[in-house]
């Protein structure tokens, strides 16, 4: 089920300037004290930014499941819960503040063309991020999550803005074809409990 209406899309451009630019991929994430934008490409995935806003120390992740057990490692950021606390905790390394913490969360889109229920990747990414933020007692500030379509995240840690295109066909189609070919590599690997593909 789509939680929310595409957005009109937004005018602003991405600053240009020379701030350093990265990209995170499915199990990456970044955190910064110094101005930096991190880009990514979500589908059905979720990407928290948690950002301080006194000490502009940011940070965003990407994660593929809400939760899972990888024995080659325990701790990977492919799964929310760990994504999450190792944000938190790299953010708490450079000096930000955790009771400032502030949250824009993405994704979630329904791009796999699969059954679409409460049980499915997308829907299961927006309520595990969304109950771990409130259980977590950090605020989300803006959030613009499932849909149909893939989107492309910008984040500027700096200044705590993010910039969302969604992804035309093309582009639509080769993160769903990612994505599957992802998941069902960890289905056949027994390494995503029981999400629910097909």
């Amino acid at each position: 089920m789509s939680t929310t209406a595409p957005p009109i899309p937004s005018r602003r451009r991405l600053p240009d300037d020379d701030t350093p630019r990265v990209t995170i991929h499915i199990g990456g994430l970044r955190a910064s004290r110094e101005p930096l934008l991190i880009d990514t490409v979500l589908g059905s995935c979720i990407a928290a930014c948690l950002y301080d806003p006194e000490t502009r120390i940011g940070g965003m992740n990407h994660f593929m499941l809400p939760e899972g057990v990888d024995p080659s490692n325990p701790n990977s950021a492919r799964y929310g819960v760990y994504a999450m606390e190792l944000l938190i905790s790299d953010l708490m390394k450079l000096g930000a503040s955790r009771a400032r913490f502030r949250a824009k969360v993405f994704g979630g889109g329904h791009v796999l063309r699969i059954r679409e229920s409460a049980h499915s990747v997308p829907q299961r990414n927006i309520e595990f991020v969304r109950k771990f933020l409130e259980q977590e007692r950090i605020p989300i500030v803006k959030q613009d999550v499932g849909g149909y379509h893939p989107r492309r995240v910008v984040f500027h840690t700096g200044t705590s803005q993010v910039f969302v295109k969604y992804l035309g066909q093309q582009e639509a189609e080769r993160t769903a074809q990612e994505e599957m070919v992802y998941l069902i590599s960890l289905k056949r690997r027994r390494l995503d409990g029981d999400v629910e593909l097909f």
